[in-house]
């Protein structure tokens, strides 16, 4: 199997709030919205560098999807932060109707997700938001493993044209994979292989599927481990002429 030093702790939020600065250095047409929580998803040092290219909305989340939406009309590609909570099921009918009917080009930066914000309790903390994001129609799931990759997955949203909905903990993660690597949208990765189990896992728990790969390889088990890593979006209508995808190639969500 592949070894996977750590090589430093750092957030996913950050990874995002480094990758967003470097996607609007390449592209003037990148914005940004928060709602009330600049310094909290990492969107402040888009701030201090473009200004004049983001808006901060207050808490009113449902709001800055609807600005989101008509900034994208006029060309521009806008990217909203809040909890993941709030901006995936407070909005959902937003996200549902004015983002994802019309195949708007807004990136959804979901920080804090799982249970990552535990000690503000249970309404601030969300384990359903992939499953209500993966299945809307042209709505793409990004779920990132750690600093570099989030920072990667960023600027890949940025690239591509529709929703995305990135997804990032809020917590110190092992930094692990290499600085720098492409991040496809539409593939998953497979970071280690093995013969006699399978491991999956997304986001914060990739880390974790590949220290369980070392204790069962430590005791005769070959251990593969594969990372989901992002989830295509659903058609929204008519078949879909795709065909089958081997599990190292792909994961589709929602057909």
């Amino acid at each position: 199997m592949t070894h996977y030093e750590k090589q430093s702790m750092k957030e996913l939020r950050a990874g995002m709030g480094e990758g967003l600065v470097e996607a609007g250095r390449k592209n003037e047409n990148v914005v940004a919205l928060s709602a009330d929580v600049k310094g909290s998803v990492k969107m402040d040092g888009f701030a201090k560098e473009f200004p004049e290219r983001f808006v901060q909305c207050g808490i009113a989340e449902a709001n800055m999807v609807g600005i989101a939406a008509g900034l994208s009309l006029c060309g521009k590609v806008p990217f909203i932060g809040g909890f993941a909570e709030f901006v995936t099921g407070r909005v959902y009918d937003q996200i549902r109707q004015v983002l994802c009917y019309s195949n708007k080009n807004v990136k959804i930066c979901g920080s804090h997700a799982g249970i990552s914000l535990g000690e503000d309790g249970a309404t601030h903390q969300t384990m359903e938001d992939i499953a209500l994001m993966k299945v809307l129609p042209n709505m793409t799931v990004l779920v990132p493993a750690d600093f570099n990759q989030a920072k990667a997955a960023t600027l890949a949203a940025a690239e591509h044209v529709g929703p995305v909905y990135l997804r990032l903990g809020r917590s110190k993660m092992p930094c692990f994979l290499p600085e720098g690597e492409k991040f496809e949208i539409g593939k998953a990765q497979l970071l280690s292989e093995g013969t006699d189990v399978t491991l999956f896992a997304c986001g914060h728990l990739v880390w974790e599927a590949l220290q369980a790969a070392e204790m069962l390889e430590k005791v005769g088990i070959s251990c593969e481990v594969g990372a989901p890593l992002q989830w295509r979006p659903r058609r929204q209508r008519g078949p879909d002429p795709r065909p089958p995808l081997p599990h190292t190639d792909g994961v589709c969500g929602g057909r």
